[in-house]
């Protein structure tokens, strides 16, 4: 099954990669986000020295701007790994401005056929971050054949731990699977879809993500299904505070209707596996209700 994943990885990473590396230098890598750094060095180990970007989980990343020593570190990268779907958009810039023979570029959108327009939290899905660490692994084996039993290894310790989100998920979706809930914008979507949970106020939450006004209508129909508990859960970016969302909360808790934060940086100190199953209990918790 590794075989066959590292096989199918192989086309869907957008750059060769030289077949020769120095054997005693750590391979560089640069990700954007922490949570696709934690996964390169998981499946990395000793033979990669990671750079992730953005790894603060008290900045919104929407509002990131790249810097001249980032541009140099993805310059100086063997392998480049970024979101996509138009979520980081400086990366692809930087890119283009220092191009280099033989750097692989991995972009998770392209692994899950995403782009832009569509929910660029791609992370929550998942099948994301399995393709991710089939990806790397793979091109860190063409960089660095000497290795491939040891990348191998890694990668099949990683697809094991990624597999206990997908069950998790599947055995809520058994439990939950229909229940109404909505979000102040759409952090959780993709994972909220492997629940099977009924998503509601969409347009509300892409007007935010995007950052545009929502209509009214929208804005009364979500303080509606708050104030009138018409929802099990509130889902909410911890990483954003605004006058808007701080009043959904106050509503959220004014119509007894549990509120979950979720993040788009993964914690200080937690795995992304921890940091995903962390969520999941939190969800569980809010969808069983209070306790009797």
């Amino acid at each position: 099954m590794i075989q066959k994943l590292l096989a199918a990885a192989g086309f869907a990473v957008l750059a060769a990669a030289p077949v020769a590396a120095l054997a005693d230098a750590p391979i560089p890598i640069v990700a954007a986000e922490n949570f696709y750094g934690d996964i390169a060095a998981q499946v990395g180990g000793d033979h990669v020295a990671v750079t992730s970007v953005l790894n603060n989980p008290d900045q919104d990343p929407h509002l990131f701007e790249a810097s001249p020593s980032i541009s140099r570190e993805i310059a100086a990268a063997k392998i480049v790994i970024f979101n996509g779907a138009d979520y980081d958009p400086w990366v692809a810039q930087m890119l283009a401005a220092n191009q280099a023979p033989g750097r692989a570029v991995i972009v998770a959108a392209d692994l899950v056929h995403r782009r832009a327009g569509d929910n660029p939290h791609l992370w929550y899905d998942p099948p994301t971050m399995p393709a991710v660490a089939a990806a790397l692994a793979a091109r860190l084996i063409a960089i660095d054949p000497a290795h491939q039993a040891d990348y191998q290894a890694r990668l099949q310790t990683v697809q094991a731990s990624l597999k206990a989100i997908a069950d998790k998920a599947a055995a809520l979706r058994a439990k939950y699977a229909g229940a109404p809930v909505t979000a102040s914008e759409p952090v959780f979507g993709y994972m909220a879809d492997a629940l099977g949970l009924s998503m509601r106020n969409q347009r509300f939450q892409l007007s935010v993500m995007n950052d545009t006004e929502p209509s009214a209508r929208d804005t009364a129909a979500i303080e509606s299904d708050l104030k009138n508990h018409k929802v099990k859960v509130f889902f909410y970016n911890s990483q954003v505070t605004d006058p808007l969302t701080d009043r959904l909360l106050k509503l959220a808790n004014q119509g007894n209707v549990p509120v979950v934060g979720v993040s788009e940086t993964e914690p200080g100190g937690k795995g992304f596996v921890d940091w995903m199953m962390d969520q999941l209990d939190a969800t569980a918790k809010a969808l069983a209700g209070p306790s009797t």
